[in-house]
């Protein structure tokens, strides 16, 4: 690891923020390795081997053959026909993420996750008790690969944006023989900051999208040097007000946003792309019960409720559309959400073919006690219209003993009878299917 400790020092000798962006390299692939050994020097991808699938996240021997995240897992398997395409656990990854994100609050309460594998920390008001915060980034590293057998690399910068570009530059790379070490810590002062961003690409800047980037190109701007060059009229002229003030301030090295340990789920939903396009409305609504049983018992171990209820189609031609209704008053009942879905699909074609399903409910509060309605003590109204608060409390109590049994005796002991089949129940749970399809035996 090379570092330089005196610059980090100096971080911490004035007043101002020190932030750190810790990111676990190959993250899925490298829980992996830690439960199948026998799999290390190969080039494994984690994501879906189907030919709707994509690749999550690869060995640095698998992106040595130009594999990337995001990437097609059909043209994975071009690239490099002998990678071992493992499936992924979330349930795995999410508990081991963790135990990772716990060594992070052993230095700092302000932790903020932005997925399983990354997380910012700001470390300004620890450095009197841990030291600088390279010592304190070099910690997190070694206790990270004792405690986890893992490895991370951390960037360090006065900013958030900074410190994430630096950790990026702190990455081991790949190769054939496998990955070469590299920074493992990167530290950016502050009068390093143009030093650092200016010549990176512009495409490097959060917001510069496909669009955005050419409309930089066609003013000739090709690094995020020759955009912080520009006025700031020329470039709120070319990309728009908002996006051109954001732009630019992250070119000048400006980034006053702070780390925010707490942030509100904003939705919960779940989707799943099929092996073969579903062209029949009532194995779509089987779907619906699926996708919406694992809402549901999200919500109710978040103790969240909401209102709104949005249905997502993707067709064969990848067209997307959605349909979301607003409920009168916040649920979270499986059953309701349920309804009000197929409700939903009730307005939609399934005949061209379906190639992703996907719900989510959002409009998110805790949950607690609910005012009563005239609903209530209404008939149920005809099947196929608008549901009502009455479906929702009417299964409250048998929701709430599912949960209390599948805590019990394991989550794929009951569910809807809809979902009962020869292997068992097929229930929905979280990153199931997160990367698409599986190649079908």
């Amino acid at each position: 690891m090379t570092v330089t400790p005196t610059r980090g020092e100096a971080l911490s000798d004035r007043a101002e923020r020190a932030i750190l962006h810790v990111d676990m390299d190959m993250f899925f692939v490298a829980v992996e390795l830690l439960d199948r050994p026998e799999l290390r020097g190969q080039p494994v991808i984690v994501g879906g081997s189907g030919e709707r699938g994509v690749v999550a996240a690869a060995s640095y021997e698998a992106r040595a053959y130009g594999i990337h995240s995001a990437m097609s897992s059909v043209r994975a398997q071009r690239l490099c026909p002998h990678a071992v395409f493992l499936s992924g656990r979330f349930h795995r990854y999410s508990e081991v993420s963790r135990e990772v994100m716990a060594i992070f609050r052993s230095y700092t309460p302000l932790v903020e996750p932005l997925s399983l594998d990354e997380a910012f920390l700001d470390v300004t008001g620890s450095l009197r008790l841990f030291g600088s915060a390279v010592r304190i980034g070099s910690e997190i590293r070694r206790r990270v690969g004792d405690e986890q057998g893992l490895t991370c690399s951390v960037g360090i910068a006065p900013t958030k944006f900074v410190a994430k570009l630096a950790s990026e530059a702190a990455k081991p790379t790949a190769s054939p023989q496998g990955p070469q070490p590299g920074l493992g810590v990167k530290v950016v002062e502050r009068d390093e900051l143009f030093d650092f961003l200016h010549p990176l690409p512009v495409g490097a800047l959060w917001g510069v999208g496909p669009a955005t980037h050419a409309k930089l190109d066609r003013l000739g701007v090709r690094t995020v040097g020759d955009l912080a060059a520009l006025r700031l009229d020329i470039v709120v002229g070319v990309v728009g007000q908002a996006q051109g003030r954001h732009l630019h301030a992250l070119a000048t090295g400006i980034d006053e946003r702070s780390v925010e340990p707490e942030r509100r789920v904003k939705s919960i939903g779940h989707e799943e792309t099929f092996a073969h396009d579903r062209h029949d409305r009532a194995s779509l609504e089987r779907e619906l019960v699926r996708l919406a049983d694992g809402v549901g018992a999200r919500m109710r171990a978040h103790d969240v409720v909401g209102r709104t209820i949005t249905l997502k189609v993707r067709f064969h031609d990848f067209r997307t559309i959605t349909r979301s209704v607003t409920l009168a008053e916040p649920t979270g009942s499986t059953a309701l959400v349920a309804q009000s879905a197929r409700v939903l699909l009730g307005q939609i074609d399934p005949a061209p073919g379906v190639r992703l399903l996907g719900m989510s409910v959002s409009g998110l509060a805790e949950g607690g006690p609910q005012q009563l309605s005239f609903d209530d003590v209404l008939p149920d109204r005809a099947a196929g219209t608008e549901p009502t608060g009455a479906v929702s409390r009417a299964w409250t109590g048998a929701e709430g003993a599912v949960d209390a049994i599948r805590d019990r005796f394991g989550a794929q002991i009951i569910g809807p009878a809809t979902l009962a089949g020869p292997g068992g129940i097929r229930r929905k749970r979280r990153g199931d299917q997160q990367w698409g399809p599986h190649r079908e035996p």
